[in-house]
């Protein structure tokens, strides 16, 4: 019987508020590249060699187990890339190996990462056989001149057909969005979330398009080929993102995904409230906590190189690196600041061993950029997440 899969609940155990420990399994190939996409994600015109890359994800957690000593895993993600190019076979085998090395409770959530242009209603049942209790997928517009203009694969109809199964079929499900499209007003916008919000999703990650160094829209933006709504245009489709998604009972959790109460993203909570994770597979990050110290792992990019490092070494791993108090206070603040339940003052005040700034932060409480919540918490308020960043720097000084 599957490790795994042996018991398939539809309720997911509940949320203690604990950052938690997660397991995040990285699959880095595509069927194409997004000209948007800075992530690790690589094409490969031959099939993959599925079993030699399940063997060395194996093989990798065995070294992660090792660093990590004995856990409780609260998730587990199968992110990308593109996961569901795997067969189910392969997640069955990758979960199975997380459960012989991890403690695995029933009800913890499984999610894997999909697109609607690769997935069948035979995988998503296979996945689900193998344990998968949450699809993610990667939707990204609902009319289909702007799914050509983001190199998307599949069209609205795909991604209809898509969120039906993945309705069916998984106990719970989100999808992608990305706004602030070339020449997209705040009106279009509207009407295309709340026709996302009316398919009964219980989660969207609404993300704004951003142009990232080495990707071709930076090429095409850089020569002024690709024009994106300026940041008035931008701060105004944001603050309809939250109107409308509060309004229809999924509110902002974290600056750009949504849900409703009792929907929010485990694993992604882990990294917001700045917990353990174990980063396997190409590409991968991950942060373990090893007495007082924490270690910021990261591995080998490109696919096949990571591959054969792993065969030879155990570990694709480039870099282990040491993080001091000083730069975990400052991880947690640039986490947790994300998050609408903000981030815990008296852990941040133990890692950083001070206080925050008396002047820089009643300046922010001034200017309505942050607020505190009792004597234990620090937030951004909604005026605050359009300048995050230069919250997170203010305070972190």
């Amino acid at each position: 019987m599957n490790a795994v899969a042996s018991n398939l609940p539809n309720t997911l155990l509940p949320d203690t508020g604990e950052p938690g420990f997660g397991v995040y399994v990285h699959w880095p190939f595509c069927a194409a590249k997004c000209p948007y996409c800075d992530f690790n994600s690589h094409v490969r015109h031959q099939p993959v060699d599925q079993a030699r890359f399940t063997a060395a994800f194996l093989k990798e957690m065995e070294t992660m187990r090792k660093m990590s000593g004995p856990k409780v895993v609260t998730s587990i993600f199968l992110g990308g890339g593109t996961p569901s190019l795997m067969d189910p076979s392969t997640v069955e085998a990758i979960l199975n190996g997380i459960a012989r090395h991890w403690n695995v409770p029933d009800g913890i959530e499984i999610t894997m990462e999909a697109n609607p242009s690769s997935v069948e209603a035979e995988r998503f049942r296979g996945y689900r056989a193998a344990g998968v209790n949450r699809v993610s997928m990667g939707v990204q517009a609902l009319n289909d001149a702007d799914l050509k203009f983001l190199g998307r694969l599949h069209d609205v109809a795909d991604a209809l057909k898509a969120i039906r199964l993945a309705r069916e079929i998984f106990p719970r499900m989100s999808f992608d969005l990305i706004y602030a499209r070339p020449r997209q007003t705040v009106e279009a916008w509207e009407a295309e979330l709340k026709q996302a919000i009316s398919y009964a999703v219980d989660h969207l990650s609404l993300y704004q398009l951003t142009i990232e160094e080495g990707t071709p829209f930076y090429g095409l933006h850089k020569a002024g080929k690709l024009i994106v709504p300026d940041d008035d245009q931008s701060a105004l489709l944001y603050e309809a993102t939250q109107e409308i998604t509060a309004r229809h009972g999924m509110p902002a959790y974290e600056v750009s995904n949504h849900a409703k109460p009792g929907a929010e993203s485990r694993h992604n909570l882990t990294y917001w409230r700045y917990g353990d994770y174990a980063g396997i597979g190409p590409g991968a990050h991950g942060r373990l906590t090893r007495g007082r110290n924490k270690i910021a792992t990261a591995t080998e990019r490109r696919p096949e190189t990571w591959l054969e490092r792993v065969e030879a070494e155990g570990h694709g791993m480039n870099d282990q690196e040491v993080l001091g108090y000083d730069e975990q206070a400052d991880e947690l603040l640039l986490m947790g600041l994300r998050l609408t339940e903000g981030v815990d003052l008296a852990r941040w005040q133990e890692l950083s061993g001070r206080d925050p700034d008396p002047v820089r932060e009643q300046t922010l409480l001034e200017h309505g950029f942050i607020e505190r919540l009792g004597n234990s918490r620090l937030r951004c308020t909604p005026k605050g997440m359009l300048i995050l960043d230069a919250v997170v720097a203010d305070l972190a000084c």
